[in-house]
């Protein structure tokens, strides 16, 4: 069976949620969680630096995405 995000299954009360760093330029980040991607380069909301997805804990309802540039400032 398939399980959300590539994941092994979670508990019926849990949610699941796969963080992959990306490579230099070749391969981005990408943050999924239950099964629905957030942020990837196909979506074009990645950048250099913390890529953050802000998610209410109780829904799981993505409230945002953003991210810091730690290397400029």
């Amino acid at each position: 069976p398939q399980h959300k995000c590539g994941n092994k299954s979670c508990p019926k009360d849990h949610f699941a949620f796969k963080i992959t760093s990306g490579a230099a330029n070749v391969v981005g980040p990408s943050i999924c969680f239950d099964d629905m991607v957030l942020m990837s380069s196909m979506k074009n909301n990645i950048g250099r630096g913390l890529n953050i997805a802000l998610v209410n804990g109780t829904s799981g309802q993505l409230l945002k995405t953003d991210s810091f540039d730690m290397y400029s400032g």
